[in-house]
């Protein structure tokens, strides 16, 4: 029968066509960051769990004010790890690691799958309880007043918090791997899971307190 000829008596042909659904983004097609939580209500708006697969985003939030905070957390997180090691009178990102993005990208990788084997749990929480805990609420700045200079004690802004956290977490693992016998993933590990748990012996816990210790002298 040809085509006029069904036509012709009515039939109608259907094509049916099956609806493929993409499958959830999950990072490294391993961990979930719809799971995560955020418990401080003052960095909720800052810390993004956007789901990603890979974390990196070729830096689509370059010059544009504030856009770092739609970036994943997990990929600020790589960003500080490039930079962690530079010398302290640069200012530019000039440490050993700087442009060696996919190699940061492979040392969270697996550091994210030790923290996942030693715990159980997502790492990506890990990593976001770790920032809450190593975020400063207090510093200080310096206030002149008739010739002379005095500290104050200010709030942190949320966006500062985040940065600061993220920078204490990167260096103090940078930090532990220089001249060690331990790996930089390994590192990565300690430094996270003892900010995870508010333990001093973290860098970035200590950095915190210190840093509010000093603001509240200035209060």
């Amino acid at each position: 029968m040809s085509e006029e000829e069904r036509i012709s008596e009515g039939e109608v042909e259907v094509e049916t066509t099956v609806m493929r659904v993409a499958p959830d983004l999950l990072l490294f097609g391993k961990w979930d960051s719809s799971e995560v939580e955020v418990k401080d209500p003052g960095l909720v708006k800052y810390i993004s769990l956007r789901p990603v697969l890979i974390p990196h985003t070729s830096g689509r939030h370059a010059h544009r004010r504030f856009r770092k905070s739609r970036v994943p957390i997990v990929e600020r997180y790589v960003n500080k790890l490039l930079n962690a090691g530079r010398r302290k009178d640069k200012k530019t990102r000039t440490g050993r690691n700087a442009g060696k993005k996919a190699k940061a990208i492979n040392v969270l990788h697996r550091a994210f799958e030790m923290i996942h084997y030693r715990t159980g749990m997502n790492p990506i929480q890990v990593l976001v309880t770790a920032v809450e805990n190593a975020a400063p609420a207090e510093e200080t700045t310096r206030i002149s007043y008739g010739g002379m200079a005095y500290p104050r004690s200010v709030d942190v802004a949320p966006q500062r918090r985040i940065d600061l956290a993220l920078r204490y977490l990167a260096v103090g693992a940078v930090r532990n791997a220089h001249k060690s016998a331990k790996s930089l993933e390994e590192c990565v590990v300690d430094e996270l899971l003892l900010a995870y748990k508010g333990d001093t012996a973290s860098f970035a816990i200590a950095r915190k307190e210190e840093r509010e210790r000093v603001a509240r002298s200035a209060r």
